[in-house]
């Protein structure tokens, strides 16, 4: 009797196809694969934002409420650069709404990404020949490009208020791109959040609880010159202040005869802004990637 070796691709010849469809498929490498697969994830997420509208139309009027009732609450009871002035607070106050509303996107990231771990959506595209950080990268743009729309929005409501810049049209520009920066590389930080906790409730209070104290000491809010010694150090060193002071600064909106202090952020705050949210991103993206890949749902 004579016996036939297995054929390739039948069940019992090694290294067969079948054997080899079973086996979980490994991320493909690769800059521009990483670009693609990211702006994939990415445009996802902006479809999936599209069809909760509530959750735009909710996260711009909190921003909206706080330049109504900061102008007009505390406008005139605040002194800066020694005047008292409703219209020289609203111009000094704008830096600071603008910097809160893209660093509270925070909560917003963790909550998205905390809300596909508890439905089982990341341990699923975690099993797809994708590049690592993809999915996170694609989240972090989505939330960048709801951020700006929410920017847009906020400049629009404080220029009725009364806001003004008062430097060239390149200046302004790139104070708000400084402003996206640091909420792009504050949403890394949410993504960390969100694949750390079990619900997207929990990644929203862990996504806000440390972002008051962060956002209020500092120089957002009123001068940090009145501070206690021991506050003031920090809010000038603070990376939210960094960034504040350089919007300011390129908007044209620092009051008259304004003297920044001596810490080295407030005398270079561009690239004290630069340098903070590039050390934030590298930092908090590194670890979420890491995180990314051992977190189950």
């Amino acid at each position: 009797m004579t016996t036939t070796s297995p054929t390739p691709g039948s069940p019992g010849s090694q290294g067969s196809a079948p054997l080899r469809e079973l086996a979980a498929p490994r991320p493909r490498g690769g800059l521009a694969q990483g670009v693609n697969d990211s702006l994939v994830m990415a445009k996802r997420n902006l479809i999936r934002m599209s069809r909760i509208p509530e959750m735009i139309i909710f996260g711009v009027i909190q921003p909206v409420m706080f330049v109504v009732l900061f102008s007009y609450v505390f406008g005139g009871s605040i002194s800066v650069g020694g005047s008292t002035s409703p219209a020289a607070y609203r111009e000094f106050l704008m830096a600071g709404i603008f910097a809160q509303t893209v660093t509270f996107a925070t909560a917003g990231a963790g909550a998205g990404i905390a809300d596909d771990m508890h439905k089982g959506l990341i341990d699923r595209f975690r099993s797809l020949p994708m590049a690592r950080g993809a999915v996170l990268t694609g989240r972090t743009l989505a939330d960048l490009v709801q951020t700006a729309l929410t920017i847009v929005v906020l400049a629009v409501v404080a220029v009725i208020v009364g806001w003004r810049t008062h430097t060239s049209i390149g200046e302004v520009l790139a104070g708000f791109a400084l402003l996206l920066l640091l909420g792009y590389a504050f949403s890394w930080i949410g993504a960390l959040i969100g694949l750390s906790v079990r619900t997207p409730e929990a990644a929203t209070s862990g996504g806000l609880i440390w972002l008051f104290p962060l956002t209020f000491i500092s120089n957002a809010f009123v001068p940090s010159d009145n501070m206690p010694t021991f506050l003031r150090h920090i809010a000038e060193w603070n990376p939210f202040s960094a960034t504040v002071q350089a919007a300011r600064e390129l908007f044209g909106n620092l009051p008259p005869g304004y003297e920044a202090p001596a810490a080295w952020p407030m005398q270079h705050p561009v690239p004290a802004s630069v340098l903070w949210s590039l050390l934030i991103i590298v930092v908090f993206r590194t670890l979420a990637v890491r995180k990314y890949r051992s977190a189950t749902a």
